[in-house]
């Protein structure tokens, strides 16, 4: 047995990679990476799936014998990364694009190479505190008091799941409750808070769409009406979700308004500002977002706001009991990790347990760039923005969505051809963007009509490629035009 168990350890010990083998490793990775970043500015945003590559990629054989590093990355860039969307590029218009930071990224390499078990204080105690410490400087932006908290999740979609459940524990709903249970939003509020509804078994609930005013905020008014209607016929309100940069239209809810209609009527508060809430960081974000500190529950992502790599989410509550409540669990083979603990650990406030280090990745580039270099770049978005809309707003035959109050817009094109399908026309226009690859844009139906929606929130998007972004417009009209 002796003898067997040493050739499977010889044979095995390719995986501890040697110094010299570490080094030509980092050397390609790092010879690859420069290359992308160099190539930024001549690679398409955009670039259809070919369904060969896909189904070369799907076939691709994963060999009892290794291959060479030079043939894993040629593999990778040849075939993986040049299709669909590339969230890097400035001319990466569409959605809310993920930044994808270089220190982020470093910061994250360190974070796999230590491996670190950042779910509980006792495995690790400084990747926990390190976490903490991050939940505490987002709590202080919020304006949050002592003994708020929160983890690092993988993005708004877990961030706002966690929320709802910890809504719905401290509403105390039974199964016999649910069909009577009310929640509030509007229709532009994100669909990971129905998902959220429906993954925590609430699908059943009653969900109340409070209209919405001219710029598309929830009307204030509507909803204390609506609550107050609940409550008198016997129904159970227990959570509103308000919007801080809703994905259609970049809106702002009047969050003071909400928050306290919300406490007057006794009902859980939740903010979803993933998109929008970093915004705080700057004089105009804090003036937009006051009354954000009123909320039960907050979700930022920073792989948004802080152009972070995606995967990067964070949930901050006004009181962590309340998480630690609907999350805690104890576990005999866990009863070690109790035996030291000064800090709440993640795992003790959210579904996950075992947890990548997910702090280096937004401590590392906050740390090494400082805090004003963030606020810097989310105040030249937001004037980038503006710069854009006015652009387009000047256009005779473009139609604007209002003046944007964060860094999303819509607009469609509405040309003097009046015969045409104006919806028709815009799909048209947006497979040609699409086919050209130079910029992308996303699309949306709002009241049943097509529009574009511009978001300006890459860090690598600056006035060159807002210009860009209009030139390539007017070539796509005129390309379109001439076809019609």
């Amino acid at each position: 047995m002796e003898k067997r168990i040493r050739e499977l350890q010889e044979k095995s010990g390719v995986l501890e990679t040697t110094r010299e083998e570490q080094a030509q490793i980092n050397k390609a990775g790092n010879k690859f990476s420069e290359n992308f970043y160099l190539s930024l500015s001549s690679q398409k945003a955009y670039k259809k799936h070919d369904p060969e590559t896909i189904k070369e990629i799907l076939n691709e054989t994963l060999s009892e014998e290794g291959v060479g590093i030079d043939e894993i990355l040629n593999f990778v860039e040849s075939k993986v990364l040049p299709q669909g969307l590339n969230p890097a590029s400035g001319n990466h218009f569409g959605y809310i694009p993920g930044g994808g930071l270089f220190s982020s990224a470093v910061g994250d390499y360190i974070a796999a190479v230590t491996n670190r078990y950042a779910g509980v204080f006792f495995a690790s105690p400084g990747a926990v505190a390190m976490e903490n410490r991050l939940i505490k400087w987002m709590s202080d932006m919020i304006g949050y008091p002592k003994g708020a908290g929160g983890y690092l999740a993988s993005g708004g979609s877990m961030a706002n799941l966690t929320a709802v459940h910890a809504a719905r524990e401290e509403a105390g709903l039974k199964a016999s409750d649910i069909s009577n249970a009310v929640v509030y939003m509007s229709d532009q509020t994100h669909h990971c808070v129905d998902r959220a509804l429906k993954i925590c078994g609430l699908s059943e609930c009653q969900k109340r769409h409070i209209p919405l005013d001219e710029k598309f905020r929830m009307k204030a008014n509507e909803l204390e009406k609506t609550i107050k209607k609940d409550k008198a016929n016997g129904l159970i309100p227990w959570l509103i979700v308000a919007s801080v940069g809703t994905t259609d239209m970049g809106a702002i809810d009047p969050l003071e308004e909400i928050g306290n209609i919300a406490h007057r009527q006794g009902i859980w508060y939740h903010v979803d500002a993933a998109y929008g809430g970093f915004f705080l960081l700057i004089r105009e974000g804090k003036e937009k977002l006051k009354g954000i500190s009123t909320a039960d529950s907050v979700v930022l992502d920073p792989h948004k706001g802080l152009f972070l790599p995606y995967g990067s989410g964070a949930l901050v509550v006004k009181n962590v009991d309340h998480l630690i409540k609907a999350h805690h669990f104890e576990a005999n083979y866990m009863q070690d990790t109790t035996a030291e603990r000064t800090l709440y650990s993640p795992a003790d406030v959210s579904p996950e347990l075992s947890k990548h280090f997910r702090a280096l990745r937004l401590w590392f580039p906050l740390k090494l760039h400082g805090i004003s270099a963030f606020r810097s770049a989310l105040q030249e978005k937001l004037l980038l923005t503006r710069y854009a809309w006015n652009k387009l707003q000047q256009l005779e035959d473009i139609e604007v969505s209002p003046e944007p109050e964060l860094t999303t817009f819509t607009f469609r094109w509405k040309p003097t051809l009046k015969s045409q399908n104006f919806d028709q026309i815009n799909r048209k226009l947006h497979y040609s963007i699409l086919e050209e690859g130079e910029i992308f844009l996303s699309t949306t139906q709002i009241k049943g009509k097509f529009w574009f929606r511009l978001t300006v929130l890459s860090v690598r998007t600056h006035l060159e490629e807002i210009d860009r972004f209009m030139t390539a417009l007017h070539r796509n009209m005129e390309k379109v035009e001439s076809e019609i």
